[in-house]
């Protein structure tokens, strides 16, 4: 779905990741774990084309084609969705409008969409204007739904929410990622994987994400390189012990 090979990315002057080499199969669900500052929110931003993000070396590969040059729509049309952590608030369009926008004149019910994150009420409202958290996080997701793209980037889905919204973004990201999906008795989880057609990328700090979905692997980026990859609840619990100390170390 996704191959990263030695990504340099600059923000301004400043190198913020410094050869970045990352693979993500289909139907696969990836964590990645790091401290404030360690480059992750520029990883998402440059994957999905957003200006100010410089690719000074490298290559971004999405389904096999290079779209290292590629602008935002072109990616978003191709396949590529996120969900933001801190979306600007856009008056003069109605949260309905873009949920229609990003169908890309696939036939979907905006109401129906709606109500499986509790959106209904929202839908004639600005973008953003005035909602919390937890509402700005369901908005998001439900374009998301709506757009339907092959690899799901989410920066801190759980940022600004609290525990009654959590099991609801919870859940719906899992249904994104197809996480409901079962392996038969005589089936491998290569196979299943196979059988999904989603894939993400997800951010996260708390790892209250992790109570909801089945994340296959993970990795820590610390000052703009990717360390320490094992099972994600491993890294979560060893974070949580120890602090990312232990990457500096392996890193040095």
């Amino acid at each position: 779905m996704l191959r990263l090979v030695n990504l340099h990315v600059s923000v301004g002057d400043k190198e913020v990741l410094k050869g970045v080499d990352l693979e993500i199969a289909d139907g696969e669900t990836f964590i990645l774990f790091g401290p404030n500052g360690s480059g992750k929110t520029t990883l998402l931003m440059t994957l999905m084309g957003f200006a100010g993000y410089k690719v000074t070396k490298g290559k971004i590969l999405f389904r096999g084609e290079d779209i290292t040059s590629w602008p935002v729509h072109e990616r978003a049309k191709l396949g590529i969705g996120m969900s933001f952590q801190r979306p600007p608030t856009i008056h003069g369009l109605k949260t309905r409008q873009l949920v229609e926008l990003c169908a890309q004149g696939r036939e979907r019910d905006v109401e129906d969409l709606a109500r499986k994150v509790n959106f209904e009420q929202f839908l004639d409202r600005d973008i953003n204007a005035g909602f919390s958290g937890g509402e700005i996080k369901r908005s998001e997701l439900l374009q998301l739904m709506s757009q339907e793209p092959k690899l799901l980037l989410f920066d801190e889905p759980e940022s600004g929410v609290d525990l009654e919204n959590m099991k609801l973004i919870g859940k719906t990201v899992r249904d994104l990622l197809q996480g409901d999906l079962q392996p038969r008795s005589d089936m491998s989880m290569k196979e299943l994987k196979a059988q999904r057609q989603t894939s993400g990328l997800i951010i996260t700090h708390t790892g209250y994400i992790l109570d909801y979905i089945n994340a296959d692997r993970g990795k820590v980026m610390y000052d703009g390189v990717l360390c320490c990859e094992a099972r994600p609840r491993d890294i979560l619990d060893h974070v949580s012990q120890y602090g990312y100390q232990e990457c500096v170390r392996c890193l040095n």
